[in-house]
């Protein structure tokens, strides 16, 4: 039925028919995907900016930077009675960058007026506290320290404690430099500088400026050129800590989200913090010149705190393009630069007219370049071996340690200069003396500290380190475990215990090999005393003593001295000093033995502090008793009889004869090796000379390591006196010569005098 058939029906009829339903409306269903788009973006957007906030905080929270550790030297320390010239003085200061100055105004000058010295000296933290700035004054009678006067109080300073020279970094792989500063020691001048030149409306903005932006724009384009920056403070930060150098769009959306990140996240004082300490102010080489701090020791050679005014200007005006504002490349562009900062402070209200002007009328007083090629790489090498126990080499790079070590640069440049004249005189004096090099090592008896490292002709050079690494037979200085051997037993040997000096044979009998060792005079010399046949440094007796004694004991009494290498093989031939040791293992032994019998581990580091200055380790002063004093005593006086009497008398006749100096040559086989040890007072001092392709080159011990090493002693001239007897030796005098001995218990409990013939 259709739909005009059921209209002709009765309406009764008609609503029985069931109607025929229309299609329903079609639903909009773009309207839905278009909310569903919407809202995976919202998604999107909101995990792309989780992800960054979690960027934004871990590294703002963590190891914001890698700083590289710091070495340090021993400071200067003066007082009444110290031995040092006027002239030295003054070099120590230069190299601490005071400056000279007829009026002192400010920390960090210093007068002189011939022997008197008046300085304002330096705060500093150390490992043990930390020294106020001083004003004092320090006289000198020729080259000692007369007295020193606190001119605030008029008091005399019983210590003054000079800030150490810095003498090497351990930098971090991308060469970074920077030197942390808080934002509470950064100068309010310096701040409000970069605010009125980069930032006006840094305190109002949340990270990005639009109005900012545009006027800054605008007064670039009505002066010509560029005097303030577009982007916030916040977005400079952002820039250089967290974004690569791509000029992308990405790369915009990203700052501009990192900085209000910052900006929600942590107060304006943080991110300004921040941006003083990341902010690239130069480049030296391959080294990158981050923070103000940094850049104020880069360029002035000073402090933070130290600078003033015009110098602060200066600093600010370098962000713009520290290339272009180069001040040692390019002084009148920094300095208008640097004047049109301190108009722009003038304009912010910052500063009155009159402090803008004196600040434009100062020179831009650019300190002189500073060589980071610091002079010392071989005492560094030490130290960083020394570190390597206690910390990883990726610390030592990254974590910003300040390391004081033992290096008194005085010394080092004695030492230095002693080498190179004493090689010279060398190979001029010996026809076969040539490309000689040489290794020296200067230690305090007390304490162990190595005081100087000396390596060959170039100090400088950061080559092969002799000092730590040059393997070589030691010779005849290994005797002195022979000998102390002997000592130790008292009831057997003394001093005067007759010995033979004959000929000598031993057969391997594995190889059925001879070995016959000579005298260095190719003599024998029979029967001789102790004490005289180590003065002379005779290899036959040496050997007939150490065989007797036992190969086992001579090695025992070698571990005892300090020497840690292991040899496999033990033949008669280490009893002349067939061994091979480096110069560094040979002041080791040696220090055992001036020290009285002590083992006193050399080290080269005193403290280690972490880049906010609180200890992380000191070390300490380590003694250990290895051997009786009374043995130690003996053979000590055999030694300083082989300085004045033995294979050492040629050199000794130069030196004064109120030195007490006691020591050993040694040279090995074909004239390949010569060295000496030798000690007195406090210092102990290691001298090798030879040539790196080691062929022979025709010095012994007395001829060429002792000649170098009476140079050192002449020129230190160090304060020596007669070490003190322990309480059981005795003196017994035969002729002009008083010989000492040992009385008390012997190895069989039982009391005893020495009694031994003498042979004069």
């Amino acid at each position: 039925m259709t739909y005009t058939e059921a209209n002709r029906l009765p309406p009764r009829r008609r609503s029985r028919i069931p109607k025929k339903r229309l299609p329903p409306p079609r639903k909009k269903f773009h309207f839905k995907i278009r909310w569903i788009i919407i809202l995976l973006i919202m998604i999107f957007i909101g995990n792309y900016i989780g992800a960054i906030d979690v960027k934004v905080r871990e590294q703002f929270e963590g190891k914001r930077w890698a700083l590289p550790a710091r070495v340090y030297a021993s400071p200067l320390e003066l007082y009444s009675g110290s031995n040092i010239s006027p002239d030295s003085l003054n070099i120590e200061l230069k190299a601490l960058g005071y400056q000279y100055s007829k009026k002192l105004y400010e920390i960090g000058q210093y007068q002189r007026s011939k022997s008197k010295f008046i300085i304002k000296t330096r705060a500093f933290k150390f490992w043990d506290g930390t020294t106020s700035p001083r004003k004092v004054q320090v006289s000198f009678v020729g080259s000692t320290v007369k007295s020193i006067i606190e001119l605030q109080t008029n008091q005399q300073i019983p210590l003054l404690r000079l800030e150490p020279r810095l003498i090497g970094k351990i930098y971090p792989t991308h060469n970074e430099d920077r030197v942390l500063v808080q934002l509470k020691n950064v100068p309010q001048q310096l701040i409000d500088a970069i605010i009125s030149v980069e930032d006006r409306n840094f305190y109002s903005h949340y990270g990005v400026s639009l109005r900012g932006t545009i006027r800054a724009l605008f007064e670039n384009i009505m002066s010509g050129e560029v005097v303030q920056g577009g982007s916030t403070l916040t977005q400079q930060l952002v820039k250089n800590f967290y974004l690569t150098p791509e000029k992308t769009f990405k790369r915009k959306i990203n700052e501009a989200i990192m900085s209000v990140l910052l900006e929600w996240h942590y107060s304006k004082e943080q991110i300004l913090e921040a941006y003083f300490n990341e902010v690239f102010l130069g480049q030296d080489g391959n080294r990158a010149i981050h923070g103000i701090g940094m850049a104020a020791r880069f360029y002035f050679n000073r402090s933070l705190n130290e600078l003033k005014l015009p110098q602060l200007a200066l600093l600010v005006g370098l962000i713009r393009g520290p290339t272009s504002y180069n001040p040692r490349l390019h002084p009148q562009i920094a300095m208008d630069r640097r004047n049109m900062v301190l108009n722009l402070m003038v304009q912010e209200g910052k500063i009155s007219t009159n402090e803008s002007t004196l600040a434009k009328n100062t020179a831009l007083n650019i300190s002189k370049k500073m060589s980071e090629k610091f002079p010392y790489p071989a005492f560094i090498g030490l130290v960083r071996h020394q570190l390597h126990k206690d910390y990883r080499e990726e610390d030592l790079r990254s974590e910003g340690l300040q390391i004081f070590t033992t290096l008194n640069p005085t010394l080092q440049k004695v030492g230095e200069r002693v080498m190179v004249k004493g090689l010279k005189k060398l190979q001029k004096r010996h026809r076969k003396a040539r490309n000689l090099q040489g290794a020296m090592v200067l230690t305090n008896v007390e304490n162990g500290e190595v005081l100087a490292l000396v390596n060959g002709k170039n100090s400088q050079y950061a080559g092969f380190n002799r000092p730590l690494n040059a393997i070589r037979p030691i010779g005849s200085l290994a005797k002195i475990a022979v000998y102390l051997t002997a000592l130790e037993r008292n009831k057997s040997y003394s001093l005067t215990t007759m010995i033979d000096d004959r000929p000598y044979k031993w057969e391997d009998r594995n190889t059925g090999e001879v070995w016959k060792p000579r005298n260095y005079d190719k003599i024998s010399h029979g029967r001789v005393p102790l004490y005289y046949a180590l003065s002379k440094s005779y290899n036959l007796a040496t050997v007939r003593l150490g065989m007797s004694l036992g190969l086992g004991k001579i090695y025992e009494t070698l571990e005892r001295l300090g020497i840690e290498r292991e040899f496999k093989t033990r033949y008669p031939s280490m009893l002349l000093g067939s061994i091979a040791l480096s110069p560094l293992e040979v002041t080791q032994m040696y220090q055992t033995i001036a020290s009285g019998g002590f083992r006193i581990p050399l080290q080269a580091i005193r403290a280690v502090l972490d880049h906010s200055g609180e200890p992380l380790k000191h070390y300490g002063l380590e003694i250990k008793k290895r051997f009786e004093e009374a043995p130690v005593y003996l053979l000590n006086y055999a030694l300083r009889q082989a300085v004045r009497e033995g294979t050492g008398r040629r050199v000794s006749k130069t030196l004064p004869d109120s030195m007490i100096l006691a020591g050993k040559t040694g040279t090995s086989n074909d004239l390949r090796d010569s060295w000496f040890a030798g000690f007195g007072g406090k210092f102990l001092a290691v001298t090798w000379i030879g040539r790196d392709d080691n062929k022979p080159m025709g010095l012994s011990g007395g001829t060429g390591a002792m000649v170098i090493w009476r140079d050192l002693i002449v020129s230190i001239r160090p304060k020596t006196s007669m070490p003190q007897a322990p309480n059981n030796i005795r003196w017994r005098k035969k002729g002009s010569r008083r010989i000492p001995y040992i009385v008390g218990k012997n190895q069989d409990n039982k009391t005893t005098a020495e009694n031994h013939s003498f042979l004069f």
